[in-house]
């Protein structure tokens, strides 16, 4: 047994069990975790999108098509990199998955080599995906500490309204501005001005605010 990291997860999603166990049986060879579906709507119903994950998928399937379970995670926004693999060679279909975003699309009987460089590439957009949405969270979590009042505040201080104009458009003493100001600054842990329109902006903000 690999003493190793695994390094991702690869859901499988086809009906047929010979390909599943093929992709399978190389894919953990090579320290990926592995787990397989046999339908989408079976896939859909334990996918957990908190997973660094990446999905391959057949095409054309019984009930739900993998087309359709493309369009099924577009509604969850789900940022589940995919690779299509199919024995129908069909382009237009491969140009119209790849127009929402699909990363690839294989024909079998695939190359081994090719599969694993695309499964390599999947996870690397995963992680970013991933390492993105933590950040996201953890700024809804601290700006959800902030009070109606105090969210009106720092929208304002966002567009670079000063203190008496903030005081001007919400009808408060230039002081009541000042004191939401600094409970702004504690409940956000931010230090500086840059500090705080880098939370508020998320990483939009890095190139905007100056170090």
């Amino acid at each position: 047994m690999s003493l190793t990291p695994k390094k991702g997860t690869v859901y499988v999603v086809d009906d047929d069990e010979a390909v599943r166990d093929s992709l399978q049986w190389l894919l953990e060879g090579k320290d990926y975790r592995v787990r397989c579906f046999d339908s989408a709507e079976s896939f859909l119903s334990r996918y957990d999108h908190r997973e660094v994950a990446c999905l391959i998928a057949d095409i054309r399937m019984g009930g739900m098509t993998g087309l359709e379970l493309q369009d099924k995670l577009l509604e969850r926004r789900s940022p589940l990199p995919i690779v299509f693999i199919t024995g129908h060679g069909d382009v237009p279909m491969a140009v119209n998955t790849m127009k929402k975003g699909a990363l690839d699309f294989i024909q079998k009987p695939f190359n081994e080599d090719d599969l694993l460089s695309v499964v390599e590439r999947m996870l690397d957009h995963a992680r970013e995906a991933f390492a993105g949405h933590q950040q996201a969270a953890s700024r809804e979590a601290l700006l959800s500490k902030l009070t109606g009042r105090e969210s009106q505040v720092l929208e304002r201080i966002v567009a670079g309204r000063l203190n008496k104009q903030i005081a001007d458009d919400l009808g408060i003493s230039i002081k009541t501005v000042e004191a939401h100001r600094a409970n702004i600054m504690e409940k956000l842990g931010a230090n500086t001005v840059a500090d705080l329109l880098k939370i508020a902006l998320g990483s939009s903000a890095a190139a905007k605010v100056p170090a």
